[in-house]
């Protein structure tokens, strides 16, 4: 049986001058933004993290020109199953499904949600009719929305479609448009935010528009209806970043009402999580060209919403 030590992927570095002082926990995740907070800590309690030969707590603070060692235990292969969980389907033939995902359900499975996503719903609907170029987790996922952002996400059946959808949303010619309520009063009644979004280098689970390792983004927006404090607005999306919309609006002062990570940290109106809604879905399609356009009503919590604050105006 092979020694599970040989596994372990060795990482080494020394604790630079900007570092000094931080804590061991975070100073780790900001030397790899793909390692969260949550498996560092695991690893430090698992031993296998040591500074200068020695193990340390998470809340150890760096002194400059420490070492690090940390050794990277294999990820875990994910058993994702079938769940008979029902699916709004807007649109479907051999190659391509288009599915209306309601707020609260998670795209696909990761830590902490290895059940209910809608890959597993996906697999049940489809059995093993998915692309697979997405992996063991990601069967037929194209591109994906926020959790709590309801809407419409294109499926790949196949590879030749995964592909071709892929390649459309490179070219930015996918066709996404979005309902959202932000708070405050936009003054203009159009706008185009192009800045550069990444993760953010103080709060590594959220992203921020930042100008080292980001990447380029743009999202148009035009304006619906106004109310008292809040705006319905309709975006455009030319890129597709992560948190995209949340992030341009919070940076340009207009933060998604209810957004739990870049809103307010009161909510004090009645919908839960970020009143954000992928209304419009357009591509061509991969085997025949032809031009497919679908579009999805608000869901019920956001008319609730849209009502209040007519109410309230």
């Amino acid at each position: 049986m092979e020694d599970s030590l040989d596994i372990l992927k060795h990482h080494e570095w020394q604790v630079p001058e900007n570092l000094a002082g931080t804590r061991l926990d975070k100073a780790i995740a900001l030397y790899n933004e793909e390692w969260s907070r949550v498996r560092v800590q695991e690893w430090i309690r698992d031993g296998l993290v040591r500074v200068n030969g020695s193990a340390k707590k998470g809340n150890y603070r760096l002194k400059h020109g420490e070492t690090v060692e940390i050794q990277v235990p294999p990820a875990e292969e994910l058993q994702v199953i079938a769940e008979p969980i029902p699916l709004d389907i807007r649109y479907e033939d051999e190659d391509v499904l288009v599915v209306n995902k309601p707020r609260g359900m998670v795209v696909h499975p990761g830590p902490g949600n290895h059940t209910g996503t809608l890959v597993n719903a996906l697999l049940a609907h489809c059995k093993d009719e998915l692309s697979g170029i997405g992996g063991v987790a990601r069967p037929g996922i194209v591109h994906r929305i926020d959790k709590d952002t309801s809407g419409l996400l294109m499926i790949a059946k196949n590879d030749l479609a995964h592909q071709s959808l892929v390649a459309q949303l490179k070219e930015h010619s996918v066709e996404r448009v979005y309902l959202a309520v932000v708070h405050g009063l936009i003054p203009h009644e159009n706008g185009t935010i192009e800045a550069p979004i990444g993760r953010d280098p103080v709060h590594r689970q959220r992203m921020a528009v930042v100008h080292k390792n980001s990447k380029h983004a743009v999202t148009h927006f035009t304006v619906r209806e106004r109310f008292a404090g809040t705006t319905l607005i309709e975006c455009r999306l030319e890129t597709g970043r992560t948190h995209q919309i949340r992030v341009h609006m919070k940076y340009i002062g207009f933060p998604l009402v209810g957004d739990p990570v870049y809103g307010p940290k009161k909510n004090i109106y009645p919908i839960e999580g970020q009143a954000l809604h992928a209304q419009v879905i357009g591509f061509a399609h991969p085997r025949t060209g032809e031009q497919i356009r679908i579009e999805a009503e608000l869901p019920r919590d956001m008319e609730r919403l849209l009502q209040t604050l007519r109410s309230q105006s």
